[in-house]
């Protein structure tokens, strides 16, 4: 009898645990989501952060482009290279200044 009272008590106790693990489900499912949301949220954080970092390290390389070709074109434009770079074509730097050409007609019509 004993053991049948005991089996009896193990029977409720066990309907109840799952009730209340019904009852809870929603619950548990909720938990569920946040602890995939977490994870999600991590590997985002990640993700950003590593193209953060891309994007830094190409945006140097693109600075360092910059001042070189700057520095380039400061040194190609120099009196003295763009007399060389014009040299095969038969053109030399003026060895007397410009001269200036007056129009006649113009001081005669004031």
């Amino acid at each position: 009898m004993n053991v049948q009272k005991n089996d009896q008590k193990r029977k409720i106790r066990f309907i109840l645990r799952y009730q209340w693990m019904i009852r809870n489900l929603p619950f548990f499912l909720f938990l569920a989501f946040l602890a995939v949301l977490y994870i999600y949220n991590g590997h985002y954080a990640d993700r950003v952060v590593r193209d953060v970092g891309n994007t830094g390290r190409e945006l140097k390389e693109l600075q360092y482009e910059y001042k070189s070709l700057k520095s380039e074109v400061m040194f190609r434009s120099k009196g003295s290279e763009l007399a060389k770079a014009v040299e095969p074509f038969g053109l030399k730097e003026l060895s007397s200044p410009p001269m200036v050409l007056d129009d006649s007609n113009i001081e005669a019509s004031k």
